[in-house]
């Protein structure tokens, strides 16, 4: 089997004509809509230029990073990717002046494409005049990005010394996966003292970033720094107080789960370093053997992701091995034309098969939007998770069934141990953000107050389920660094994602529906798409169907324990 991607169905290089012609041609996209603006066109003119301009840039951008990220040492892939940067800083030159002319329009008159004058008029409630708007935008990449670039840059040469050894601090945090306790105590101590060494510049970074936006949220009339990313997630604020409530219902099961995993270990509670410390042993799963039963459980339930599945192995649209220079983690991105492009690092693990699913199910996500017209194909961040989480539950499902005790119960506590990231480290992560952007307005923060906030943060979620606590999680995860609030919407995806799950379960009608709930997932806001399919966002009810999912879990291990 092939463990490479094909690239050359995008552009057989750099240099070739074709790239070249598609490279002027997105110039040419910009200048036409710029054109179009100035002239006030007719609206059908305007969303067909920008559609243009969407569908040119997608395979664009997919080669360039898919050229860097195989490989970081591509420097002419870099420098081309740099200059793209450059060449959308034109475009985003351009959306106050779109967003405006959007916000005048009729949204009657807009067909298919309502949503984004209704969000046109929306969000030019809160647009600074155009001037400081170009401004801003212009002054984030000496801004906003460059704080996070330090952050990226100076945390990927972190090192810690375990055991006389000296490491990057990736492979420390990897040693809490070690099924030993003094090893996983040992990376967490030296961790700590790596981290205590950063604090200062790493403080400075994050009071920089939210400095910067808090400014711009008052600026631009927001009531607090949550509701511009509320706008961007297209939720409402009333459905993150129903999912919150349901999360805060929630920890007792989740410290149920801690517990038993203290137990299973020897001891009365869990430490930090003892979180994903491994339970029982799994065995090794090739290449093949994961094509072959992702492919045939996903067909189950949903044979339009298997046959996507099956046409992505086929037609070489992954990286899946690790190799020196490649990226790590895993990802998928749109290519266009229905198709994406999967980068993995798969190693002959569940964890990679779990992986490379979720990565699958964005994929089938991207498939179900082929028809759908380029500017409706953003799918906010709260919604991107729900084919994904999907495919993961699936595959989980399915080889639940089949494995021996000792895998069955390492895949078990695996998925768990994710899911308790997703809605109980990732509320302490919300709740830290939260008295950040407070306390920002009035002026900075020192290390130590960002450690207070983190381990009051922690304290709240994990409670006395947990001994010990991680003061230093906020240099550790660099969304803090390039984004506002992006915790929750990880939390919205895997529950929203569970709670269709269990209807496509409950409802033998539903696979066919679900398609087009992925496929109209760009067009309408969060609370208008449920409501199409039976949702409600604003109920705490719904959120609990899919926390019931885990509840379930957490007692077939429990089971499974007593057993064993």
């Amino acid at each position: 089997m092939e463990t490479t991607w094909d690239l050359t169905p995008l552009f057989p290089g750099l240099e070739s004509p074709e790239f070249q012609r598609a490279w002027e041609g997105l110039k040419g996209r910009i200048a036409g809509l710029k054109g179009l603006l100035e002239g006030e066109a007719p609206l059908p003119e305007v969303l067909a230029a920008l559609d243009a301009f969407l569908e040119e840039a997608t395979p664009l951008r997919a080669y360039l990073y898919a050229r860097y990220s195989a490989d970081t040492r591509d420097e002419a892939a870099l420098a081309k990717l740099s200059e793209l940067e450059i060449l959308f800083l034109d475009f985003q030159r351009l959306r106050p002046r779109l967003t405006r002319y959007l916000a005048l329009k009729d949204p009657e008159e807009a067909g298919p494409y309502r949503l984004l004058v209704e969000e046109a008029k929306e969000e030019a409630l809160h647009l600074m005049p155009e001037g400081e708007e170009v401004l801003a935008a212009e002054l984030s990449l000496s801004g906003r990005q460059a704080w996070d670039k330090l952050h990226e840059s100076l945390t990927s040469q972190v090192t810690a010394v375990v055991d006389g050894e000296e490491m990057p601090i990736t492979k420390v945090r990897n040693l809490y996966l070690h099924p030993e306790e003094e090893v996983r105590k040992k990376a967490y101590e030296a961790e700590l003292k790596a981290w205590e060494a950063h604090e200062v510049p790493l403080a400075f970074a994050l009071n920089g970033v939210k400095g910067e936006a808090s400014v711009l949220n008052r600026r631009r009339g927001y009531r607090d720094d949550l509701e511009p990313t509320l706008f961007q997630n297209r939720i409402t604020r009333k459905a993150l107080q129903a999912m919150q409530a349901a999360v805060r219902e929630s920890l007792p099961l989740f410290r149920r789960y801690f517990l038993l995993k203290a137990k299973a270990l020897g001891k009365e509670r869990l430490d930090w370093w003892d979180l994903f410390a491994p339970l029982g042993q799994g065995r090794r799963w090739t290449l093949e053997e994961a094509r072959d039963f992702l492919v045939a459980k996903l067909a189950a339930l949903v044979p339009g992701a298997a046959q996507v599945a099956e046409e992505a192995f086929r037609e070489r649209w992954m990286d899946l091995l690790p190799r020196k220079g490649k990226v790590g983690g895993a990802y998928c991105m749109a290519r266009g034309g229905g198709k994406s492009l999967i980068l993995a690092n798969y190693e002959e693990s569940f964890e990679s098969v779990s992986t490379l699913a979720h990565e699958l199910g964005h994929a089938y996500h991207n498939f179900a939007l082929k028809e759908v017209p380029a500017s409706l194909r953003r799918i906010p961040m709260t919604l991107a998770e729900t084919a994904s989480i999907m495919n993961e539950t699936l595959v989980v499902e399915a080889a639940l069934k089949e494995a021996s005790p000792e895998e069955g119960l390492l895949i078990l506590d695996a998925y768990l141990q994710g899911a308790a990231q997703v809605v109980v480290d990732i509320h302490s992560r919300f709740l830290f953000e939260s008295w950040v952007f407070q306390r920002r307005k009035a002026r900075e923060l020192s290390p130590r107050e960002f450690k207070e906030l983190m381990v009051r943060a922690q304290d709240e979620a994990y409670g006395e389920a947990l001994a010990t606590r991680h003061p230093y999680m906020w240099a550790v995860k660099g969304h803090y660094y390039g984004a506002d609030f992006y915790n929750y919407p990880y939390t919205f995806g895997l529950l929203f994602g569970l709670a269709v799950y269990q209807e496509a379960k409950e409802d033998p009608g539903f696979a066919g529906r679900y398609e087009a709930l992925l496929a109209e997932s760009g067009r309408y806001r969060a609370k208008e798409l449920a409501l199409r399919f039976g949702f409600d966002l604003e109920s705490v009810d719904f959120w609990g169907k899919g926390l019931q999912v885990l509840a379930e879990k957490v007692e077939a291990l429990e089971e499974r324990l007593t057993r064993g």
